[in-house]
């Protein structure tokens, strides 16, 4: 068995059934060992967060619960918020603690952003200078090519926090994970197991037991060949496919 085996227990891995598309993508680049190398070496290299895809580096050591980094460029479904120079009477105010879940900010070096997240939901926003708490305000979207899908990923976003209760429960039932889900937290375990040194097998018993291990495995069988398109999915995301998950290949 491959001697680090943080990877090896399924249940430290069942919060990535309820990441979104940027969260999935950070995981996947901070196992980067290259990308890990530039964050130890930052007050070295002040430069290297855009060759990311990142404003800022964000420290690898945090998962996708814990880390808040910022994207580079920005993804179209980051809502911008900018006070509103002729407000309606009956306009909404700029309240951070009206907003449902947990809260964070963070300052790229630009602007701040604030991230709302409640169960099964994520809320991205981009705050401009000039917004403060009471404030009127309106929100904006780039102008691009294709208006008409940036307005919808624009409504998507406002309709989930319309919808959204102002106080997160503490518990809410969720739905058989779907396949996609249980796909990515499998490609990750396979990944780590693999960075750890881990044989396709021992990846194999990891994931899917020794029970079916020991009766399926073989050298040109089905279970082999899954094992080793895991390893190879997790490998392309780790090394430049997390851009597609995070939209940094979609702006136009």
């Amino acid at each position: 068995m491959a001697e680090n085996e943080q990877w090896y227990p399924t249940a430290a891995y069942l919060y990535i059934l309820h990441l979104d598309d940027l969260a999935l993508a950070w995981e996947y680049l901070r196992r980067n060992p290259q990308y890990r190398c530039d964050w130890r070496n930052r007050q070295r290299q002040p430069g290297a967060a855009q060759r990311w895809g990142l404003r800022l580096l964000e420290d690898p050591a945090l998962d996708a619960r814990d880390a808040h980094p910022a994207w580079f460029p920005d993804q179209p479904e980051l809502i911008q918020l900018y006070p509103d120079a002729d407000p309606m009477p009956d306009a909404s105010l700029f309240d951070v603690w009206c907003l449902p879940g947990n809260k964070c900010l963070v300052h790229d070096g630009r602007r701040l952003l604030l991230m709302a997240r409640w169960p099964g939901s994520c809320l991205r926003l981009a705050l401009a200078p000039g917004l403060e708490e009471g404030m009127a305000y309106v929100h904006a979207v780039h102008a691009c090519a294709r208006p008409c899908t940036r307005h919808c990923d624009l409504a998507a976003q406002l309709d989930r926090l319309a919808v959204a209760a102002p106080v997160a429960p503490l518990a809410a039932a969720r739905c058989r994970p779907s396949p996609s889900a249980l796909l990515e937290l499998h490609t990750l375990q396979a990944l780590d197991a693999t960075l750890a040194g881990a044989s396709l097998r021992e990846v194999a018993m990891g994931l899917f037991g020794a029970a079916l291990v020991t009766s399926s495995w073989h050298a040109d069988g089905s279970l082999r060949s899954k094992v080793r398109r895991l390893v190879r999915r997790g490998r392309t995301l780790m090394h430049g496919g997390y851009r597609h998950l995070a939209h940094l290949d979609m702006h136009g």
